[in-house]
């Protein structure tokens, strides 16, 4: 399919997603074989937002799994990325906050165009209050560094602001709770494009609970902003045989951010 028949149907779509609900639709793309040759392939592309509000309130006050923030009792429209690293700091809104030794807000470029969001703490980010610092994290930085991008020039940050148990996996109630505080950082971060890395990340950014290899072949979007997924550096460690798939979502990653910036230069 041509570039600009695509185009053309992403406009389409985006104008569809306008008046309510989520759209879906494949393209001819390739993937790889388990001999490791390609072969033609459907490739996943999806839209997801919340549907339009009928009182008329901006799309920013939807949540990540598409319920008006306000339902919550909890506006953040008035804090900035300090104020609101304040406030994650005293949170008390899930049964996690009563075995954190700190939270984990972000970290990095504030002005960053884009945002890489892991699923939730472990032990190294809960002792130290920053994302991605233990082993994974190294792998991250390394990763990062093969596609052109320091640490410093993005923005990194997690579903969850306080580590699970034993590094288990979020619960539902968890990332609803959680999930008003990523929202604001990225309404005011307003990056060109999100990086979800890993299965949970891409389950509560998208609210999907479609295959990682599915979602790994298409581009996303969350409130009209691109999301890209890959593997977790978690998943990596314990699975080198993935860092091929996962190097070629990072350089497919990297071309459509290059080609959002061309588009804004």
């Amino acid at each position: 399919m041509e570039r600009d028949a695509l185009e053309d149907i992403r406009r389409y779509l985006v104008a569809r997603r306008g008046s309510g609900g989520e759209v879906a639709y494949r393209v001819a793309g390739e993937a790889r074989a388990a001999d490791g040759s390609r072969k033609p392939a459907r490739e996943l592309v999806m839209i997801t937002s919340p549907a339009p509000r009928s009182d008329g309130a901006a799309a920013g006050q939807a949540s990540l799994f598409g319920e008006p923030v306000r339902k919550r009792g909890l506006d953040l429209s008035g804090f900035d990325l300090a104020s609101l690293d304040a406030l994650v700091s005293k949170c008390e809104r899930c049964g996690l906050s009563g075995g954190r030794t700190k939270t984990v807000f972000g970290s990095g470029n504030p002005s960053s165009r884009i945002v890489f969001v892991g699923e939730a703490p472990g032990r190294e980010e809960d002792l130290q209050g920053l994302p991605f610092v233990g082993r994974a994290g190294q792998l991250l930085t390394k990763m990062l560094g093969a596609i052109g991008f320091a640490r410093e020039d993005v923005y990194i940050a997690n579903i969850l602001k306080c580590r699970p148990p034993g590094n288990r996996e979020p619960q539902e109630d968890e990332m609803t709770a959680c999930e008003p505080y990523l929202l604001r950082q990225l309404e005011l971060i307003r990056p060109d494009m999100i990086c979800a890395l890993g299965r949970i990340a891409a389950h509560g950014l998208l609210k999907k609970t479609t295959a990682l290899g599915i979602l790994r072949q298409g581009m996303h979007y969350y409130n009209d902003i691109p999301v890209a997924v890959t593997y977790h550096p978690a998943a990596l460690l314990r699975n080198p045989n993935l860092k091929r798939d996962a190097w070629e979502d990072l350089q497919k990653m990297r071309k459509l951010y290059d080609e959002a910036a061309g588009e804004g230069a």
